[in-house]
């Protein structure tokens, strides 16, 4: 009995020990980042390893705001992300909601054929993305920004997993009351998709924060970039700019990391209610 108990406990040191040492070593990119934002240029490249600078230079975040107008390129980024979400939480619930719990003829096809989309690389469609914009007059604007992200079938697909799991008996109670549909979804249905909501902000927020590529294609003026594009900017072909530009990574990872801390709990909880959990 003492030997299989001692098999045990000697199994979790194992396993708390490997946790710890991956968890250091997702952390290191991060504390690197970190410490390198308050470096001296000089100092990047040192012979030696520091990863606390010496001397704490913390003049790299006034400056980041003088070299660029990151102020503005925040604002973009804000404007963006928040919008997307916004309207994605929207859309993706009315159609998780439509294919979860309506019946109607060619549900399940029409449903199958919109999560054949997801196997269609993003990359295929920045083409003909960019010149339906550019007929419309849109380059350059927030309208190419948002717009075009607004939809979303993975967002459906994970709302719909989750209305699935609700009771039925809470709509038919409701439709006794004289709940219309739209009804059902405003009172039943969304107040208890708190945590698959939550989920799909924190993915929404950090995709559309994370964005590269497009904002890269639609936007021309120095003043329309967003975060990611902007901070590009520190990066020449020559010549780098390090100590800027962690510091203006760090600034740009600050909402995600609260947006993420405040919706930690509904956000785990969303996932594996929703069958995303990988049980």
């Amino acid at each position: 009995m003492k030997k299989r108990l001692n098999v045990e406990n000697l199994g979790r040191a194992v396993l708390f020990l490997s946790i710890l040492a991956a968890s250091i070593i997702m952390l290191l990119p991060f504390l690197w980042m970190l410490s390198t934002s308050f470096k001296e240029p000089k100092a990047v490249f040192g012979l030696q390893l520091q990863l606390i600078p010496n001397p704490v230079v913390t003049d790299n975040y006034k400056r980041i705001f003088e070299v660029l107008p990151f102020s503005r390129f925040y604002w973009n980024s804000i404007i963006t992300s928040a919008s997307v979400t916004i309207l994605q939480l929207v859309t993706c619930s009315f159609a998780g909601y439509a294919f979860a719990r309506l019946r109607f003829p060619g549900r399940d096809t029409l449903f199958l054929g919109y999560l054949a989309t997801l196997m269609i690389p993003g990359q295929v469609t920045i083409i003909p993305n960019f010149i339906l914009l550019r007929i419309l007059g849109w380059i350059d604007t927030y309208q190419a920004l948002i717009l075009p992200n607004a939809f979303s079938a993975f967002g459906t697909f994970l709302l719909r997993q989750f209305f699935s799991t609700l009771p039925a008996d809470l709509e038919d109670a409701a439709k006794i009351d004289g709940c219309s549909y739209f009804g059902i979804y405003r009172h039943v249905i969304l107040p208890l998709s708190k945590p698959a909501l939550s989920s799909l902000t924190v993915f929404t927020w950090l995709g559309q924060w994370n964005s590269f590529i497009w904002p890269l294609i639609v936007i021309n003026s120095v003043e329309m970039n967003t975060l990611t594009v902007g901070l590009r900017t520190l990066q020449g072909q020559y010549n780098t700019q390090w100590t800027l530009l962690m510091s203006g990574s760090v600034l740009a990872l600050l909402p995600v990391l609260i947006l993420f801390v405040l919706a930690q709990r509904t956000f785990i909880s969303g996932m594996a209610l929703s069958g995303m959990g990988g049980r």
